[in-house]
């Protein structure tokens, strides 16, 4: 047994979890903060066999894969405003074993 750990954008974690559950996998959520921008982060609970495992991280690569975003950075009253574009989206994906599982 498997537990993993996946940490995406506050944005992609309805995403994952709907595509996560139509294919049979229940998911525990955890709000969570942190990242580069500032924005909240949820942080996804999947047990699971561990021949599932690669399955699991294959939803979550197609449902929150990296994409880029354009942010502006604003000085004063905008005069010297800037447009940045950053990578956003993708995961943090932790896999650890289960010693003992029951669902009570």
């Amino acid at each position: 047994m498997k537990l993993i750990y996946v940490i995406v954008r506050k944005i992609d974690n309805s995403y994952v979890t709907e595509a996560l559950n139509k294919q049979g996998f229940y998911v525990t959520k955890l709000a969570s903060t942190g990242g580069f921008l500032r924005e909240g982060n949820t942080t996804l609970m999947i047990g699971t066999e561990e021949e599932k495992v690669e399955e699991v991280i294959n939803i979550v690569k197609k449902e929150c894969g990296p994409r880029q975003q354009i942010i502006s950075n604003s000085v004063g009253t905008g005069e010297y405003a800037s447009m940045n574009v950053v990578n956003v989206g993708g995961a943090t994906i932790f896999v650890v074993d289960v010693n003992r599982y029951e669902k009570i």
